[in-house]
């Protein structure tokens, strides 16, 4: 069998604290860098991204803090970053399967006492983990244990209903989002921008399970700021919630009159990702009507042909990663309300794996592409 081929990490976006993200030069970075991490670029494995800082964790199990606050620590199975909260997963000491979960102030650059700390049972070793040979999205907020877990806000351990067999949960800015062992999505949380996907602006103190998606499996979910995402089992992209900044890839009314809409006919994607003509008149004759809130899940059109695999979300952007091409939809810094290659990764022959979005910036982990055999 082949080996694994090359890969590094990417970042582009908002970098104003100093946090990693490429070179790290200026408050911008407007295309793809690689990922600079002093003495750990080439052997990171796990990447969040909170406002203000990032922590990245190695495939040695390093951790390392950047931005607004800095700090390391070694012996790491996971992070998950965020203003309030840094939770980190690291490695027992005994010859057990435990590990013990800390949740730190991200200021205390992990010295001291950790806020709250709970050893934990890891069931099932993780082929992804540190040393492991690929590299993925962490399970963190969710605890190994699958049966509760960390918010950002204290009580820090929240516990699931016994009835819930979580395998993935995102937390966004005030909902949360669970993908069950079956493939269901339940939310709960704040809904006044229709992020819950239940049809209404309501609140929901406990998961409810989203009705407009039942029968249809779904193997990965992301949550945004006040947006969602979720991916099926045969590739489609469902999305719901804020539009503000065109992050659902439907019109939004803030870009047109910023003069950034799409107006007329406008490019899409081709089959193979290049830029098409796309008519945005209604069925109607009429201009297709802007779109500030999606309450129920909208499925979103892809170039022909492509399958989803991955997505991720920012605070008002979203971030899809295709099969057929490896290749990356993003919403850039110029705002737009449709999915936008980022020809980087063409131009660089790189296919990319996986995406990990910040609030205001974006990370991809991108390997080269096969090279073509020929008899």
């Amino acid at each position: 069998m082949a080996g694994e081929r090359p890969g590094a990490w990417f970042g582009f976006g908002f970098c104003g604290f100093g946090q990693a993200l490429g070179s790290g030069r200026g408050r911008q970075v407007y295309s793809p860098e690689p990922l600079e991490v002093p003495g750990a670029s080439l052997d990171v494995c796990r990447v969040s991204a909170s406002w203000s800082y990032t922590a990245t964790v190695t495939r040695g199990g390093r951790l390392e803090l950047s931005g607004s606050v800095s700090g390391s620590a070694g012996g790491c199975r996971d992070a998950w970053a965020s203003e309030a909260l840094l939770v980190v997963l690291r490695a027992g000491t005994g010859s057990d399967s435990g590990a013990e979960l800390q949740a730190w102030a991200p200021g205390s650059s992990l010295r001291g006492e950790p806020l709250w700390a709970q050893t934990v049972v890891l069931e099932v070793e993780r082929k992804d983990g540190p040393g492991g040979d690929e590299t993925q999205a962490g399970p963190l907020p969710l605890l190994p244990c699958a049966s509760a877990y960390v918010s950002p806000q204290p009580p820090f351990y929240q516990p699931l209903a016994p009835t819930l067999r979580a395998r993935r949960l995102e937390l966004g800015a005030e909902h949360a989002l669970l993908l069950d062992a079956a493939g269901q999505v339940f939310s709960w949380g704040g809904g006044r921008h229709g992020q819950l996907g239940h049809g209404t602006l309501e609140a929901e103190r406990e998961p409810r399970v989203l009705e407009a998606l039942q029968g249809l499996p779904m193997a990965e979910v992301a949550a945004g700021g006040w947006h969602s995402v979720c991916v099926s089992e045969t590739g489609d992209i469902y999305i719901w919630g804020w539009n503000e900044s065109g992050q659902l890839a439907l019109p939004a009314r803030s870009l047109a009159e910023d003069g950034k809409t799409i107006t007329g006919d406008a490019p899409g994607l081709n089959e193979d990702g290049s830029e098409a003509k796309r008519a945005t008149e209604g069925e109607d004759g009429g201009p297709t009507p802007f779109i500030a809130v999606q309450p129920f899940p909208a499925l979103l059109d892809l170039p022909l042909g492509s399958d989803a695999v991955k997505a991720s979300c920012g605070s008002r952007h979203t971030a899809v990663v295709t099969s057929k091409y490896g290749q990356l939809g993003h919403k850039d810094t110029t705002s737009l309300d449709r999915p936008c290659r980022v020809e980087y990764f063409v131009d660089k022959q790189l296919q990319v794996r996986t995406v990990s979005c910040g609030p205001w910036n974006t990370y991809v982990f991108a390997v080269e592409k096969e090279k073509s055999r020929h008899m």
